[in-house]
């Protein structure tokens, strides 16, 4: 017994500050539905925290994509071991339809707007994301791609409304997804 109290002691001592300053209140999960995953990526240097794939909209687009699912998926890039600074963050916009014969976002199509709160920011061109060698299927599925500050993801959860604008193609985000933001936003540690 007198020296399981020790070991007991200094493994308290050795965790990691991150853990120990964690407030009871975060770790109650928020029911939005999205998956969130934090790991570290000893290859780039970098802890990812990411929200996978999750689902905006399966009604079709405010232009002529119907029939078509849009999601989104977002993940946050820290450098090193910490979570309490963002380097940048890695958004993707998934469209996926049944119908092949819907042209797709070709480069002149791929300008992203995102609207928060009735403000809009403009980012350029987004980049399709190879999806290397997938078999055959009976969905299109198209993934662009593009890097944007971390105050800007900021805004987008902490806004009432959101829209991503990709080419004429527009969504609103749901309040589902913005939750799911913001959950993916508060566990950044907050520097004092």
């Amino acid at each position: 017994m007198k020296k399981i109290i020790p070991l007991v002691c200094l493994a308290l001592l050795l965790q990691p500050a991150w853990v120990m300053s964690r407030p009871a209140t975060q770790s109650a999960t928020i029911d939005h539905g999205g998956k969130i995953e934090t790991k570290y990526d000893g290859f780039n240097g970098e802890t990812l925290m990411r929200l996978r794939k999750m689902k905006v909209t399966c009604d079709g687009f405010k232009d002529n994509f119907k029939d078509g699912c849009a999601s989104i998926d977002v993940t946050l890039h820290l450098p090193g071991t910490q979570l309490n600074f963002v380097h940048h963050v890695t958004l993707q916009v998934v469209f996926e339809s049944k119908n092949w014969d819907q042209g797709r976002h070709g480069y002149e199509r791929r300008g992203l707007a995102i609207v928060t709160d009735g403000e809009t920011l403009r980012f350029g061109q987004m980049k399709l994301v190879p999806l290397g060698d997938t078999l055959m299927n009976e969905k299109m599925v198209e993934i662009l791609e593009t890097t944007i500050p971390f105050d800007v993801f900021k805004k987008m959860a902490a806004a009432q409304s959101v829209e991503i604008q990709v080419g004429s193609s527009r969504m609103e985000l749901r309040d589902k997804n913005r939750a799911a933001l913001r959950d993916l936003g508060n566990r950044v540690l907050a520097t004092s």
